[in-house]
């Protein structure tokens, strides 16, 4: 594989997220203005859905508790833009040294008046051949999350978390399979070497800190749906991941993302 497929974000003056095929792939604020990620692992085959999300709300907020839209004027001095680029890697990841595949623009002029959130979307068919990702096939699950997925989500979460605070990796790198193996065909790596990899990182990370990772209390612990509701991202309150790891002898967390499907009441874990 000589190059990779990347969403550049950029924003001046607002946050701003990036979003393709239902996926939150970049968010970009004050703090980071710009943000390039790679995205094999979400795009399809043909047609793709690219999203530009101004003035996002926050991740966790169920949509029955998030406030009505507001009506803003633009100040003239807020701008976001949106890329996908196809850069050679080693390369830097910008227009000039990248080939252009798709855009999304939010320049308004002052004056120009809006409502916050504003989602620009466009439909656009991306020369790239990739293979039909399992998370095609979950079954869509229409609204949020039912109390009875989000408990069978916070059981397997906490599950999670209790293994890894013994050291024990077997049922991450489980619930984890079918994620590594299409990441690895995605980024065209072995499978089996990049789990090896993780469980190495995970074993040295509890050897060497002892790493605690708190289990998730209710309270604490939403699902995000994504992908149409083929998949639900679980979250903290704050928005960040619901598996992550109390802060080790150096001061920094793990976090592990979890994008889950429930088949059979069994949990997967597909990105």
């Amino acid at each position: 594989m000589d190059r990779l497929l990347v969403v550049q974000l950029e924003a001046q003056g607002c946050d701003a997220e990036a979003w393709l095929n239902g996926f939150p792939v970049a968010r970009v604020d004050a703090g980071r203005p710009r943000s390039s990620v790679p995205v094999h692992e979400y795009t399809l085959a043909g047609e793709n859905r690219l999203e530009l999300v101004l003035f996002p709300r926050p991740a966790a907020e169920p949509a029955a508790l998030a406030p009505a839209p507001l009506a803003c004027m633009a100040d003239g001095h807020q701008r976001a833009h949106l890329r996908v680029l196809l850069p050679r890697i080693g390369s830097a990841a910008d227009e000039t040294q990248a080939r252009s595949l798709a855009q999304l623009d939010w320049n308004p002029a002052a004056g120009t008046q809006f409502v916050a959130p504003l989602r620009l979307v466009q439909d656009v068919t991306l020369p790239i051949g990739f293979p039909r990702w399992r998370w095609l096939n979950a079954p869509p699950v229409p609204g949020p999350a039912s109390p009875a997925l989000l408990a069978m989500a916070l059981a397997f979460v906490t599950t999670l978390a209790d293994d890894l605070s013994r050291g024990q990796t077997d049922s991450f790198m489980a619930a984890c399979r079918l994620r590594s193996e299409e990441l690895a065909q995605a980024y065209q790596r072995d499978a089996e070497t990049e789990r090896a990899r993780l469980r190495e990182a995970l074993l040295q990370a509890h050897a060497a800190q002892g790493l605690a990772w708190p289990a998730p209390v209710a309270a604490d612990f939403a699902l995000r749906p994504l992908a149409g509701g083929r998949l639900f991202e679980a979250l903290r309150a704050d928005g960040t991941p619901a598996l992550q790891s109390a802060s080790g002898a150096d001061g920094r967390t793990w976090a592990l993302p979890l994008r889950l499907t429930a088949v059979e009441g069994t949990m997967y874990v597909l990105r």
